[in-house]
């Protein structure tokens, strides 16, 4: 393992450039023809006998970034990695031509190599592709980070998921698996007749969700325009114009904190059904994950960060109100009046942000420190008040409570879902709620949108929706920590200023 520095190892490897490149040997060329992955190859040759695999006498190429390499005089063994994986190469003088093995000499790890040749067994039986040709495919400048096993520093692993990608193939296996459960989600909604559609990601009016904007403008129009926060809004005028089964997978922009839940671009599932009520989308919300589930790892029960989850059907279903009391440990003159609901929240240090808020407001506060973290297995929490939900219908035998539920997995909330508000005058004073409060300060409230009340006045069908995190629901079955560890370029600090809070 070298102890040179960076900067001296650069400088030798452009020496090894000139070199090659004096001698003709371009070291950036197009294209190669690849005939087998090492996962192929293993699969197909990794447990045949060795006298077998000899009389196979078949010729493969092969490409890859050399991760290891060891040098015997005039033979070395190299590990190359591919897409697929990693597979041992060996390369002898007497095998391949003069020129090649010349160029292999210059050729350093981090490097991309092509070789063809036939695959034999070690004498300790490990698989390995005897070269016959090779061919330099790129020349690295820069070392690769010396640690065998991968990065450890997380600031570098995010900054340069590059990096993070090729020296830990566990970050590797993570995005693939996130490819996958994003696939077999499209799959499970195309299956039963939902129409995918897109929708606007800069918008006039924010809407759809309770978060603060991005805001840019727009030199040609003149105007400001925003990142959406939800797509919710653009995808029921959809179901108004008689497209009853609808739904997005994209991303959405809020900007807030950033935490190990939260980033401010995040990938967002959003489907509407006509004719639909909240507690049909709990049992198809049940049957979506247990379709991802029986896709990816292919079992209902997992493991989350120590903790045994099980997806078995059907999920623990609570009130919010009975939440707060039964798990929380809330008294009920909490739950009753707003006084006692604000002293409570002093006690447990929860942060009002002034007055104006009110009682549900307060409530669902309390929830989210008392009772979410407590929320392990899959757990439907209903009832939620009129006033935290200004997009959701009421409930019929209370109109100060919704028909709305949120989905909570592995201590966190996963997904919101109500039977939509299609009442446009309901609609119109909502919206009328949420701008004095607005007025009043509140920069998470929503803006009114008085072009979807006059589509709403058109006529929308009974209509159920649901918003599903993906990068939460890749967390829980990838089991990681923190959101940054499920987007391959999560949003950072700028590195002058940690460097600056380190000084």
């Amino acid at each position: 393992m070298t102890t040179a520095k960076p900067s001296s190892i650069a400088e030798e490897r452009i020496n090894k450039g000139k070199r090659l490149q004096a001698e003709g040997v371009p070291l950036y060329p197009t294209g190669y023809r690849v005939t087998i992955s090492s996962a192929e190859a293993r699969k197909r040759y990794g447990h045949m006998d060795p006298d077998r695999l000899e009389q196979e006498d078949q010729t493969y190429s092969m490409a890859g970034r050399i991760m290891a390499r060891r040098d015997f005089g005039k033979a070395s063994f190299i590990h190359i990695k591919d897409r697929k994986g990693r597979i041992q190469a060996y390369i002898r003088k007497d095998k391949v031509s003069p020129e090649d093995f010349n160029v292999f000499k210059f050729m350093d790890i981090g490097d991309f190599i092509g070789l063809k040749g036939k695959f034999f067994k070690t004498r300790t039986g490990e698989l390995t592709l005897l070269a016959e040709e090779l061919t330099l495919l790129c020349k690295s400048i820069l070392p690769l980070p010396e640690k065998w096993h991968g990065l450890t520093d997380v600031e570098t692993r995010y900054r340069q998921r590059y990096l993070d990608l090729i020296m830990n193939d566990p970050v590797k296996d993570v995005f693939v698996m996130r490819s996958r459960i994003i696939q077999a989600i499209r799959a499970f909604f195309v299956a039963r007749d939902f129409l995918e559609v897109e929708t606007p990601m800069m918008q006039p009016i924010p809407g759809g969700a309770t978060a603060r904007p991005f805001k840019t403008y727009h030199n040609a129009l003149g105007m400001d325009l925003y990142l959406r926060i939800a797509p919710e809004l653009y995808l029921k005028r959809l179901v108004v114009g008689g497209l009853e089964r609808v739904f997005e997978i994209n991303r959405n922009f809020r900007n807030e904190g950033i935490s190990v839940k939260h980033n401010p671009e995040f990938t967002m599932l959003e489907f509407y059904m006509a004719y639909a009520t909240y507690e049909d989308l709990m049992t198809l919300t049940e049957e979506l994950f247990n379709h991802v589930l029986s896709q990816v790892p292919g079992r209902t029960v997992i493991s989350y960060q120590g903790q045994e989850i099980d997806f078995t059907p059907p999920w623990r279903r609570i009130s919010l109100l009975d939440a707060l009391r039964d798990m929380g440990g809330v008294d009920a003159k909490v739950l009753l009046n707003r006084e006692e609901a604000v002293r409570a929240a002093s006690k447990y240090e929860i942060d009002l942000s002034g007055s104006e808020e009110g009682h549900g407001q307060i409530l669902t506060k309390l929830f989210d420190r008392l009772v979410e973290p407590q929320l392990i297995h899959p757990t439907f929490v209903t009832g939620y008040p009129t006033e935290v939900s200004p997009l959701s219908r009421r409930n019929d035998q209370n109109p100060d409570m919704v028909d709305r539920f949120e989905l909570f997995i592995g201590g966190k909330e996963i997904a919101n879902a109500f039977n939509e508000l299609n009442d446009p005058v309901d609609q119109r004073e909502r919206f009328q709620k949420q701008a004095a409060l607005r007025d009043a300060g509140d920069k998470e409230a929503q803006f009114m949108d008085l072009d979807y009340v006059t589509a709403l006045e058109y006529g929308m069908p009974p209509t159920a929706g649901e918003g599903i995190g993906i990068d939460r629901v890749v967390m829980l079955l990838t089991d990681s920590p923190s959101i940054r560890d499920v987007i391959l370029f999560p949003q950072m600090r700028p590195r002058q200023e940690i460097e600056g809070a380190k000084d």
